[in-house]
């Protein structure tokens, strides 16, 4: 996971200790945006955080199951996918 004041990139395989991580830069950055076109796979924890955050995301994914089944589920949650 990479990030900067504006945006927080989400890469390859995001483990569970992702999502404590990307919870604190979202705290720390309430503006950024979260970018997850090379994001690959996402444990639980980081679909969460994401799905509570409802944060614009730059997508799709590069995972296809994120892309088929979590973008959808992040879109009704109201993030924009």
């Amino acid at each position: 996971m990479l990030h900067d004041a504006k945006t927080i990139r989400l890469i390859g395989a995001c483990p569970a200790d992702d999502g404590e991580a990307l919870l604190q830069h979202l705290l720390a950055n309430p503006a950024a945006e979260i970018d997850w076109r090379g994001c690959e796979s996402a444990h639980a924890a980081v679909i969460q955080v994401l799905l509570v955050s409802k944060r614009p995301l730059r997508g799709p994914p590069a995972g296809q199951f994120l892309h088929r089944f979590i973008g959808p589920a992040l879109a009704r949650n109201g993030s924009q996918v």
